[in-house]
């Protein structure tokens, strides 16, 4: 079982900065393809961007390309999402999630293909 703590969240300017940490309490946090999704209130959870295990890879939804940036601290047991120039539309729930296993792309942007989730932080984007 692996617990994953969400942190960082808030309210903050549209152009503003925010970074989320998500500690987790696996031993074997490296084992793990780490991954951040969103939801806004009245639609479906999406896919954000997600990190290979080594921390060599990673990949982006395309609305936040170039604005966010995920990593791993593999010896803090911890994903980060650094957010910049945020806009009023990337208001809302932010979690993480590990997903075991390695697929064949090397990451699964669906949500059900990760076996453990967050409880979420709140982000909310000013105009």
């Amino acid at each position: 079982q692996v617990q994953l703590v969400e942190s960082g969240g808030g309210l903050v300017q549209a152009g503003g900065s925010l970074r989320l940490s998500c500690a987790a309490s696996a031993r074997t946090f490296s084992s793990y393809t780490m991954g951040w999704f969103r939801q806004a209130p009245g639609k479906e959870r999406e896919f954000v961007a997600v990190i290979s295990r080594s921390g060599g890879n990673t990949y982006y939804t395309d609305s936040v390309k170039g604005r966010f940036t995920i990593s791993r601290d593999n010896a803090k047991n911890t994903v980060y999402l650094q957010m910049n120039s945020l806009k009023p539309e990337d208001t809302a729930v932010y979690y993480c999630a590990a997903d075991r296993t390695l697929h064949n792309s090397g990451y699964s942007r669906i949500s059900s293909a990760y076996d453990y989730w967050g409880q979420g932080t709140q982000v909310t984007v000013s105009s």
